[in-house]
């Protein structure tokens, strides 16, 4: 990406996962969007969850839990598994920023009730020339990057929970200074804690399965930018959902899915709800020193009645997603969803759709993204996810 020093700024801004894609004539007391930091933490890596709104927190069990919600392992029908998924990113403005996202799980040996996971993703914002004006006029690789563990357990025949650590390193490559001084990249550290429920109703002469799950994720301390400076929340999000599936006839299956999110972060206070005074400069100010100075933990309970507009406002904050999946013999699948977001919280509204193919060893998923505005940088966005099979693997080699 060969640009200027306005471009990178732009290129930036836009990458960041809250893009606002709101109308003019909205009002911009109202508009007031949640500010965290690494925010491609949220982006959905797999072509699945994708394509049907992105949603997972309590759909079938696959090797992509790590994300939507790693206490399904533990009800995972194979033994193991890993995915690799790609998901060129904002295609519309730049060509070179990307998420690649590895997963994988394992049954521990010789027990059907618990599981040990782990995920590695890379968000690449591309290459970004400037001209001087910062950074000394080089050549700047920003990225954000996370790894994390799992561990997910049975409870019962029908519950369990999980719970995964990570590691998040962010690196934006840009400094607060204009005199050349190389920033430096932060890392922070988070707990996800996680449940889900399963039971197999029968209705007619039909078994069919509906199950509930919930997700909170990422847990943990602040990034800090340039020493300290820029203090940011991480997207802690809090996500509760479920899934009825039911037959519709010989080896066709229908499931129906719904997810309900919300961020677990404090609302920064906005300078225009204060008093234009002196003493209003100065309750802004402290309001601001006590933003950044909130530990995380505090932030989350905070985080359910500090909106300005009250208890409106706070379910502004709730965003949803609704999909469908069909499945043929567990063999191909049509998937579909649709995300909504309220237009004073960022406005992303948009479609998924997908497809899927399954053999015996691996399964290849993609999905499409349609966005209802057609000026967002998230319009066509594509997403793919190959995955294999180890119980699949195995029966293959033990079979020559």
């Amino acid at each position: 990406m060969n640009t200027r020093y306005f471009k990178p700024i732009l290129v930036l801004v836009a990458a960041a996962l809250l893009l606002p894609c709101h109308s003019v004539a909205q009002s911009k007391d109202e508009f007031n969007p949640i500010e965290t930091g690494v925010t491609s933490l949220s982006i959905a890596p797999d072509a699945r969850g994708a394509s049907m709104g992105d949603l997972g927190a309590a759909t079938d069990p696959d090797v992509n839990s790590q994300f939507w919600n790693p206490s399904k392992y533990a009800f995972a029908y194979s033994q193991a598994g890993v995915s690799l998924s790609y998901t060129p990113w904002l295609r519309k403005i730049v060509n070179d920023i990307f998420l690649a996202n590895l997963s994988g799980y394992w049954k521990l040996g010789g027990y059907d009730n618990q599981a040990i996971s782990a995920s590695l993703r890379y968000f690449s914002l591309g290459e970004v020339n400037t001209n001087g004006e910062i950074s000394g006029g080089q050549s700047l690789n920003p990225y954000e990057l996370s790894f994390d563990v799992g561990y997910s357990r049975k409870l019962s025949e029908k519950f369990s929970m999980g719970v995964v650590l990570r590691y998040i390193y962010s690196d934006l490559g840009f400094s607060s200074s204009y005199a050349g001084e190389q920033s430096t990249g932060a890392s922070a550290f988070s707990v996800d804690v996680s449940g889900y429920y399963t039971t197999y109703p029968i209705i007619g002469r039909n078994e069919c399965q509906w199950s509930w799950g919930w997700d909170i994720s990422n847990i943990g301390s602040k990034v800090s930018f340039n020493n300290g400076e820029n203090p940011a929340f991480l997207p802690t999000n809090l996500r509760i959902g479920t899934s009825f599936m039911f037959p519709l006839a010989d080896y066709h299956t229908l499931a129906l899915s719904l997810d309900l999110n919300k961020l677990l972060v404090p609302a920064k206070p906005r300078k225009n709800d204060f008093p234009d005074t002196p003493e209003g400069q100065q309750e802004y100010n402290d309001a601001t020193e006590e933003w950044e100075n909130m530990s995380p933990i505090t932030g989350i309970f905070k985080s359910f009645t500090d909106a300005p507009g009250g208890a409106k406002e706070e379910f502004r904050e709730i965003t949803m997603s609704i999909g469908a999946e069909y499945s043929y013999n567990q063999q191909f699948f049509l998937r579909a969803g649709y995300y909504y977001e309220n237009e004073f919280k960022g406005g992303r509204k948009y479609f998924g759709m997908g497809a899927g193919f399954s053999l015996n060893v691996l399964r290849l998923d993609a999905s499409y993204m349609l966005a209802t505005a057609q000026t967002s940088p998230l319009d066509q966005t594509l997403r793919f996810t190959l995955t294999f099979d180890m119980d699949g693997l195995k029966d293959m080699f033990s079979r020559r």
